[in-house]
């Protein structure tokens, strides 16, 4: 059989379905509004802070939605050492917005910060072949708790969009806001529990747009600037000016070139995991090149570092829906979103408040489907459940108190301000120690390690003794032989 990139000509996977046009891109659709808003917020942020006026800050948007569609096209579809060719959403990557802003305040400017996403993209384009053999350290013990924290890294996001998204806003945490979220979360679970078939799997897209034509008859939806500016408009090459090149900005741009890397590594394993799909290290690898080679080429179009984006993982789990081509068929609108600013200040126009009601059930299944990934790992006669509570617990620091890391050097405080990167970087270093790493290995390692389950048995009548298919005068052993027999039992099979 003839080799394609990594997949063998003739096979197929769940990914691999194809569905027909038209519910392909209402499917897709509901991928874009699920991701539009991390998409354009680091163009608005990051142009914010450079001065840029709204007409320039319009052209990062623009851009930031065209690259965006061109790298999900690349990582879905795939051409021969490029694209994972799995149902993921790429988008400008929120993980390095904090260096942009640094560096965008500098005597360089944008110009400086475009110049090292250049030089940082091509160097993770090259260490990809060697990142993506950390896959063999991705167990289900590891993966399950990334994918947790993952979910649980997303939800502070769905209750920001739930208040009003603005903190400096009149209306922020106003019960119009959160009452207008709950309408949209209400008819996502309607949907969902009363609807069959193929509306029930639009239950996120249903619920967010009910949850705008609501928004709309209260007045909490404007749509004045739909109207407003060009139709269609191609994207400038170097419209800020050509790339400036800086060792400083560069060696920043790279730690957050290595964590990106780390998350997009993560994600791919996450929805390998959900869409229920082989992922080895050769597919890694060609979604990593994917993420790096659009990185590289954003700054030519002005704008920042693609990755794959978390909260889309959720809606393949939520929906069911694991064909890439639906993803494809969104990534085309993203891709036509820049290219026509109207239909782009059209989906705009969705209420943060309705985008957070749908975002609860939405990030909430991805920690769901982490924590299903953890009910097969076993626990007994090892440390995971050790690797598991550490892991989570770095995950959430950052989301908790997010100025944990603010007096640690520069470099700690880029690598671990991320919950994922924190707990994907935790979870396999003591995966490799207390699993990788045999020598010194106990049956019984640690106190804190999890119990081996222990059958629970009702009181029996002594008139009618349960059924055990023993001999009436065998004697069972009491419930610390059954412990220790399952605990010899795990040892061996390990």
């Amino acid at each position: 059989m003839k080799r394609i990139g990594h997949r063998v000509a003739g096979t197929t996977g769940p990914e691999d379905e194809r569905l027909p046009l038209g519910k392909s891109y209402i499917y897709g659709l509901q991928h874009i509004l699920t991701m539009y808003g991390g998409v354009i917020a680091p163009p608005l942020i990051v142009g914010g802070a450079a001065g840029l006026t709204g007409v320039e800050i319009g052209l990062l948007v623009s851009a930031a939605l065209f690259v965006s569609g061109a790298a999900t096209l690349l990582q879905t579809l795939g051409v021969p050492f490029f694209g994972a060719r799995l149902p993921l959403v790429q988008g400008i990557s929120f993980a390095s917005v904090s260096t942009m802003v640094a560096v965008a305040a500098g005597p360089g400017g944008l110009r400086s910060v475009f110049g090292a996403i250049m030089v940082a993209g091509v160097i993770g384009l090259l260490i990809s072949p060697f990142f993506c053999k950390i896959v063999r350290y991705f167990p289900p013990v590891v993966t399950g708790s990334i994918i947790t924290v993952i979910g649980i890294s997303l939800l502070p996001v769905a209750v920001r969009w739930a208040m009003g998204g603005n903190a400096k806003a009149p209306d922020w945490g106003s019960m119009s806001n959160i009452g207008l979220a709950g309408f949209s979360l209400f008819v996502v679970l309607l949907v969902s529990r009363l609807v069959q078939g193929t509306l029930s799997r639009l239950s996120i897209l249903i619920g967010i747009v009910v949850g705008t034509l609501f928004a709309a008859l209260i007045g909490k939806a404007d749509f004045s600037a739909v109207g407003k500016g060009a139709i269609f408009e191609l994207p400038q090459v170097f419209a800020f000016g050509t790339p400036l090149f800086q060792i400083g900005a560069i060696i920043s741009m790279t730690v957050v070139i290595l964590v990106i890397m780390t998350e997009t590594t993560a994600d791919i394993l996450a929805v390998g995991e959900i869409v229920e799909t082989k992922v080895d290290a050769r597919r890694v690898g060609d979604g990593l090149r994917a993420d790096m080679l659009a990185t590289t080429v954003a700054p030519v179009f002005g704008t920042f570092p693609a990755s794959a984006f978390a909260q889309n993982v959720g809606l393949v789990a939520i929906t069911g829906i694991k064909s890439r081509y639906v993803v494809a068929a969104g990534g085309s609108v993203l891709f036509a979103l820049g290219l026509f600013p109207i239909l782009g200040r059209l989906v705009a126009s969705v209420p943060l408040p309705v985008l957070g009601g749908a975002g609860i059930v939405l990030f909430g299944s991805v920690a769901a489907s982490g924590i299903r990934t953890l009910s097969k790992v076993s626990y007994d006669g090892n440390l995971n459940l050790v690797i598991v509570a550490v892991a989570l617990g770095f995950g959430v620091i950052p989301i908790a108190v997010p100025e944990f890391y603010s007096a640690f050097p520069e470099w700690v405080h880029i690598v671990f301000d991320s919950g994922i990167s924190a707990a994907s970087i935790v979870a396999v270093l003591l995966n490799i120690l207390f699993n990788e790493i045999k020598a010194g290995n106990r049956p019984t390692p640690s106190v804190v390690s999890a119990a081996p389950p222990v059958a629970v048995h009702r009181a029996e009548d002594p008139e009618h003794p349960a059924d055990t298919g023993l001999p009436a005068d065998t004697e069972l052993p009491d419930n610390e032989q059954r412990a220790d027999t399952a605990r010899t039992s795990a040892v061996r099979n390990e």
